[in-house]
C-alpha cells in the first residue's frame, strides 16, 4: 500500500489547550463536546452510534483502525454520526480479510475530521480532571488563535435538543408481522442492535419518528413502549417527556434505554444533571439491587438523573446503581408497568450480563 504524506493537524480545547499533531480522514475543521471512550474494540460501533451525535470521540486504545471496517455487520445507524475522532495511533493498513475497506477511506467518505499522534492518556487524564467541554481539530486551520475563534461558535451541549435530527423521518416496521407482541419505539436515536433484541424476542417493532405525536404511537395499538437512547441534553426534550406521560397513562408495558431512561425520569418528576465526566465505554461496574448481582455494562451518556430526586419520589424505585460513582443507572415506577436503565444492555462489553432486561420487558407485554 503506498503512503501518502500526512498534514499536519490541530487539537484545541474550549480552555484555551493546543495539541498538535496529524490529520486523519477528510481535511477540514470540525468541532464539538469533546468525550473519551475507554472500549478496546468496537470502533466502527461508537462512531455510527446516534447518541454520539455532535460529539468529539478520543479512543483511548492506542492503536485504531488495525481492522477496517465493515458496513454490514458494525454499524449502529445509516452512517458516522461523530463529528471528529482523536487517537494516538492511526492505521493505514488494515489485516481483517473479511473488512470493506480502511477507516481513513471510511472517514473521507463521512467527511469526518480527525487528529492522531496525540498523547491521549495525557488528554483523558486532562479531561477527566478539568471536566467535558467543546473542543474543533482542524487540519486546515493551523493558527490556535484562529482555530479558538472558531471554537466559540460551536454550541455547547447543554440545552442542545438533537434527537428530532438523527431520528428517522419516516416510520418503518421490523420482525414478524403476525408476532404475538407489537412494540411502538420512540426513536431518539435508536441502535440497530436494540431493534434486534426485540425482534429476535418475537416482537414486531414500528419505529416512530422522535417528535410524533401520541396518539400516532397509539393508534398503531401495540402492546408496549420503548424509548431509546440519542443525544442532547434531556431536559431540552419536553415534547419526550409529554409522550412518555401519556404512554404512562395507557398502563401497558414501557422501557427506556439511555436518553430513554432519563425522559421516563423527567416524566415521572425526576429531574436531570450534565456530569463533570460522562461514562462511556466497555467496562463499567452496575449492581442490581433486585438480585444484589453484579453486571460489566457498556455506557454512553453525559448526563444522569438525580439521585435524591429519586429517593424523593414515592412512586420510583432505584434498581440499578453505579458502582464506580454511585449514580443511578436504573429506576422502576412502584405504580406502573414501567422501568428503564442508564446503561446499554444491548451490547457487548464481554459478557451479555444485562440482556434480561428485554427479556423482561417481553414478559411484562404477555
Amino acid at each position: 500500500m503506498k503512503h501518502t504524506q500526512q498534514p499536519e493537524a490541530l487539537l484545541v480545547l474550549q480552555d484555551g489547550s493546543v495539541y498538535r499533531g496529524l490529520a486523519l480522514g477528510k481535511r477540514g475543521t470540525a468541532g464539538g463536546e469533546i468525550c473519551f471512550n475507554t472500549g478496546m474494540t468496537g470502533y466502527q460501533e461508537i462512531y455510527t452510534d446516534p447518541s454520539y451525535y455532535g460529539q468529539v470521540i478520543i479512543n483511548t486504545t492506542s492503536h485504531i483502525g488495525n481492522y477496517g471496517v465493515q458496513h454490514q455487520l458494525e454499524e449502529e445507524s445509516n452512517g458516522v454520526k461523530v463529528r471528529g475522532m482523536v487517537c494516538n495511533f492511526f492505521s493505514q493498513v488494515h489485516s481483517r480479510f473479511t473488512a470493506d475497506g480502511s477507516l481513513q477511506d471510511y472517514f473521507e467518505k463521512a467527511n469526518i475530521v480527525g487528529i492522531h499522534g496525540i498523547d491521549t492518556r495525557q488528554l483523558v487524564r486532562y479531561i477527566r480532571d478539568k471536566g467535558v467541554m467543546n473542543c474543533i481539530i482542524s487540519s486546515e486551520i493551523l493558527d490556535p488563535v484562529q482555530l479558538l475563534a472558531e471554537l466559540n461558535k460551536v454550541p455547547d451541549m447543554a440545552g442542545l435538543e438533537l434527537s428530532s435530527e438523527v431520528c428517522t423521518q419516516q416510520t418503518y416496521e421490523l420482525g414478524q408481522e403476525d408476532a404475538r407482541l407489537k412494540v411502538a419505539v420512540l426513536d431518539l436515536g435508536v441502535k440497530k442492535s436494540i431493534l434486534s433484541n426485540l425482534t429476535d424476542r418475537g416482537a414486531y417493532c414500528k419505529v416512530f419518528p422522535a417528535r410524533t405525536p401520541f396518539e400516532e404511537l397509539a393508534a398503531w395499538n401495540p402492546d408496549g413502549f420503548f424509548i431509546s437512547n440519542g443525544p442532547g441534553d434531556p431536559a431540552a426534550m419536553p415534547y419526550a417527556v409529554e409522550t412518555v406521560k401519556q404512554a404512562l397513562a395507557t398502563e401497558k408495558p414501557l422501557f427506556g434505554i439511555c436518553l430513554g431512561h432519563q425522559i421516563l425520569s423527567l416524566a415521572s418528576g425526576i429531574s436531570t444533571y450534565k456530569m463533570h465526566n460522562g461514562h462511556r465505554g466497555l467496562n463499567h461496574p452496575v449492581k442490581n439491587l433486585i438480585t444484589g448481582l453484579c453486571e460489566i455494562t457498556s455506557q454512553n451518556h453525559g448526563f444522569a438523573v438525580k439521585g435524591d430526586d429519586v429517593r424523593d419520589t414515592n412512586n420510583v424505585e432505584v434498581t440499578h446503581l453505579n458502582l464506580n460513582d454511585n449514580t443511578i443507572e436504573g429506576i422502576r415506577r412502584k405504580d406502573k408497568p414501567a422501568f428503564s436503565v442508564q446503561y446499554h444492555p444491548e451490547a457487548s462489553p464481554g459478557p451479555h450480563d444485562s440482556r434480561y432486561l428485554f427479556d423482561e420487558f417481553v414478559q411484562l407485554m404477555h
